[in-house]
């Protein structure tokens, strides 16, 4: 029997986000790189005519069943467990009542309402999963982090992904007919500690945007931040948890003045975001680390921010640091390079694919300050240096964009029913 090869993607996508809402500020709690990957390709699918609805928890009482986050875009709150004060860690213990909300929904509709799943994360994957079966419509995954890999670069004094994790991820890789990664080496990631079929991956790099984060007037940018117009001025952007190791900036920017390397009264070291994570048990870590280091005086902290104002730290900024002891891309670098800001950041998971090590920024091996402050000091206090990364950045930024990313999942999506479709008439797939 010949199966018939689609060519065009589905007409609705089901978006499965259990524990982090594409509404909800990035930078702070759960919300980060993955709240922004929905949120910038689901909005390019629909304009390129393919609905969208994504699912996630309800964390209040006073949201609305369906919010439009776009035009053809929807998110859809569903409830399950408290909506308050529940953390990532117990909500596997949610996932009957979050599945139950989802089938539902579809439950409203003709049969093929939606014609694909695609989950970001495991706790979404494991929803996705029985989805895919109920409704006999390909599942697409992104993992986005993987437990195994936190686990074997666990910052110290960080706690460990729990077993229950690591079974729910190979479940998810097992049953998912097409495999996302940011990278080649997430890819690898997958098949060699998972056992991930190889014909089931499609790497594709997420993106930045590029009508947002563009090079701009510096001067102004420390001018509404209350900056000194010569300060040498160090940031990080993200969620504040042991992962991120902002701490290793901290540790890194006194050693820059122990060693004279920075005059005090220039520095000045910028911390945007909020706790997350682990770092939620100890919120005022950071700024007692600033305290004993005997830096306070030289940092800024300051609120998760979005959009120009996000935009503003980054012109801001001499160079971003961008530290964390695992990230399987790192949007951060590459927001920062496209406004023109060189990056020092670990030599870790996609972090070598979102950096080019001396042409946009310098990839420094382990967490160690010493080794840290050095690159950091010469990326900022070395203006030839600096001009030349800046100005690749921006080049290195550009070869990254939301619109490839959507077109890449796009095709990848036709790929994924074409493949369902042949083991579905080869009997392998139970619907």
């Amino acid at each position: 029997m010949t199966v018939i090869r689609l060519h065009r993607p589905p007409n609705r996508v089901a978006v499965l986000s259990v524990h982090t809402s594409p509404l909800e500020q990035p930078g702070t709690g759960d919300a980060g790189g993955m709240n922004v990957y929905i949120t910038q390709t689901a909005t390019r699918m629909a304009r390129r005519g393919i609905a969208v609805e994504v699912f996630t928890r309800a964390t209040s009482s006073d949201l609305p069943p369906v919010a439009e986050l776009a035009p053809g875009v929807l998110v859809r709150h569903v409830h399950a467990g408290p909506f308050e004060g529940l953390g990532k860690e117990e909500l596997p213990a949610q996932l009957c009542a979050f599945t139950a909300g989802v089938l539902r929904a579809e439950a409203r509709h003709e049969p093929g309402y939606y014609g694909l799943v695609h989950s970001h994360y495991w706790l979404s994957g494991q929803v996705g999963w029985l989805a895919r079966d109920r409704w006999g419509v390909p599942l697409v995954h992104s993992a986005h982090t993987l437990a195994r890999v936190k686990n074997a670069a666990l910052a110290a004094g960080d706690t460990p992904e729990p077993r229950t994790r690591e079974i729910g991820e190979q479940q998810v890789v097992d049953q998912a007919d097409q495999l996302i990664a940011n990278t080649d080496v997430e890819a690898a990631q997958l098949v060699r500690l998972y056992g991930a079929a190889p014909e089931k991956l499609n790497t594709v790099a997420p993106g930045v945007d590029l009508d947002l984060f563009r090079p701009g007037d510096r001067a102004a940018a420390r001018a509404a931040l209350g900056i000194r117009p010569d300060a040498v001025v160090l940031a990080f952007v993200g969620r504040i948890q042991p992962l991120k190791a902002p701490d290793v900036l901290l540790r890194a920017a006194a050693e820059l003045l122990a060693r004279g390397a920075v005059p005090r009264e220039r520095l000045v070291v910028l911390v945007a975001g909020g706790p997350s994570g682990s770092g939620l048990e100890a919120p005022t870590s950071l700024h007692e680390l600033g305290a004993s280091l005997g830096i306070s005086d030289v940092l800024r902290f300051l609120p998760p921010r979005r959009g120009a104002a996000l935009v503003e730290v980054y012109r801001a900024a001499d160079v971003v640091a961008v530290p964390s002891h695992n990230e399987s891309f790192g949007l951060v670098a590459l927001e920062a390079q496209a406004c023109g800001t060189p990056v020092v950041a670990a030599a870790v998971g996609g972090l070598p694919v979102a950096v080019a090590d001396g042409e946009t920024g310098v990839l420094v091996q382990g967490h160690h300050p010493v080794p840290w402050a050095a690159a950091l000091e010469r990326v900022a206090t070395s203006p030839r240096l600096w001009a030349r990364l800046a100005a690749r950045a921006v080049t290195h930024a550009t070869e990254f964009s939301w619109d490839r990313t959507t077109d890449a999942l796009v095709a990848g999506y036709v790929e994924a029913a074409n493949t369902f479709r042949r083991a579905l008439f080869a009997g392998e797939v139970a619907v």
